[in-house]
């Protein structure tokens, strides 16, 4: 049995890969992290029991339920992979306490207690949020849009920390300035309890918005235009109980496909939840690999090679990021970790953070041919390992930069050593467990 990742217990911990190994076999993946940092919150709404299934056991899912617990919120196991919460006799002051704002400046998820908080206790605080250092994240979308519903707000300088209180919520007509999924996830969460008819335009669609307004309408929310930019909400008196199941983790499952095409490994990734994947299949084909669905599972069979695809009047191909249902930023890494050892070129776009391409001085240093425009864009130099990748020392800087790192030392010649690794711990779910069955070699020191 796998015990439950936390911060204290992993931050010292160092992974020790050897590379070059051809992988086979099955892998399941988890569920996902982003949803699940969504739902958790949800429970929040109601006195009544929400049991969620599919819960991933990885570090920030943990501190979350840890929050929750602290909260008052009673947790219990229905199996390793489901839990029931129910927020019956919480204690809405605990928000004001130092440990409160310890813990939740240790993730970004945080964050999503003060949509629930403040419909159900018309009072929340944002402690200055933790997560990934990937460049600017700013905190308007959720606090000014949540005083568009009646909220006001205190910004305390010293502590970076923000009030929030509301006699009464009350529907209004919100236009977001960006797509932000936290953003629209918080909104949403304090319009369903709001007086009145809310609607949101220019709203987060991605799946995890989706999911959490299905389990709302499951609880008695009245949400329609789900799965649009678009969103109606008829706010109710309560909500009540319900069951919910967690998506499989799209960004894992991307990752799982560039994985078998860096190591020309024969790897099937089962129960994929294919209908919610978009468009992040067609992105891994336009790198030149090759898999096929079989129900709800992914076959990527072995490739001895794979070309990057030009666009249709012979330009060199590029990917970026965009709001869903363009293409998820978090799989970015991943792709250009991948396209090092294709044939041909990509220039990669990370359009909305400036921080998260610096990992690439690791994938040089391994030698990989990337030049590194700006702070946004990489251009990758496909040299048809042509140019093998050799195992460095390296540390992890956030989650999917160091889920890359270990696709690459998985892929190079040698030993490499990657520090700092609860950082992909937050994120992936015993992940040097689940490869080493397949056949890596992941040692944890």
């Amino acid at each position: 049995m796998i015990p439950n990742l936390n911060l204290t217990t992993l931050i010292n911990n160092i992974f020790q890969v050897q590379g070059g190994l051809k992988l086979k076999g099955n892998i399941q993946p988890q569920g996902s992290k982003n949803e699940c940092l969504q739902i958790l919150c949800a429970v929040l709404l109601t006195n009544e029991p929400i049991t969620i299934n599919n819960l991933p056991n990885i570090i920030d899912v943990n501190v979350q339920i840890e929050l929750l617990a602290s909260m008052g919120v009673e947790i219990s196991e229905v199996n390793g992979l489901s839990k029931t919460f129910c927020a019956k006799n919480i204690d809405p002051e605990y928000i004001f306490s130092k440990e409160f704002s310890n813990k939740g400046s240790k993730l970004r998820g945080s964050i999503l207690f003060a949509g629930p908080m403040l419909a159900r206790f018309k009072k929340a605080l944002i402690p200055k949020p933790g997560g990934d250092k990937i460049g600017r994240r700013r905190l308007d979308t959720h606090i000014l849009n949540l005083e568009k519903l009646g909220a006001k707000y205190l910004y305390y300088k010293d502590l970076d920390e923000y009030l929030l209180q509301a006699e009464t919520l009350v529907g209004a007509s919100i236009l977001l300035d960006e797509p932000s999924v936290t953003g629209t996830a918080n909104v949403i969460m304090a319009a369903v309890l709001a007086e009145g008819k809310t609607t949101i335009y220019n709203a987060a669609c991605e799946p995890y918005i989706q999911q959490l307004c299905r389990l709302l309408n499951t609880m008695g929310a009245k949400i329609s235009g789900i799965g649009s930019n678009l969103l109606q909400i008829e706010g109710v008196l309560k909500l009540h109980t319900a069951s919910h199941t967690i998506l499989p983790d799209m960004i894992e499952i991307g990752s799982f496909i560039g994985l078998a095409a860096l190591t020309q490994s024969d790897i099937t990734i089962k129960n994929c939840g294919l209908q919610h994947l978009g468009i992040i299949p067609e992105k891994f084909k336009q790198l030149g690999i090759h898999f096929v669905f079989n129900n709800d599972d992914i076959h990527v069979p072995a490739q001895d090679k794979y070309t990057i695809q030009t666009f249709l009047d012979g330009g060199i191909l590029t990917i970026y990021d965009h709001p869903w249902p363009g293409f998820t930023p978090d799989l970015l890494s991943i792709l250009l970790v991948t396209a090092t050892q294709a044939e041909g070129c990509v220039l990669i776009h990370q359009k909305m953070f400036e921080s998260r391409l610096f990992f690439v001085d690791n994938l040089i240093n391994m030698g990989a041919k990337i030049i590194l425009c700006d702070p946004h864009r990489a251009t990758v130099i496909g040299l048809n390992r042509g140019s093998n990748l050799r195992g460095i020392s390296m540390n992890s800087p956030d989650i999917r930069a160091g889920q890359a790192l270990l696709l690459a030392a998985l892929a190079a010649e040698g030993t490499s050593t990657i520090r700092n690794i609860h950082q992909i711990d937050r994120g992936y779910q015993n992940i040097d467990g689940r490869l080493n069955e397949l056949g890596a070699d992941i040692k944890r020191i």
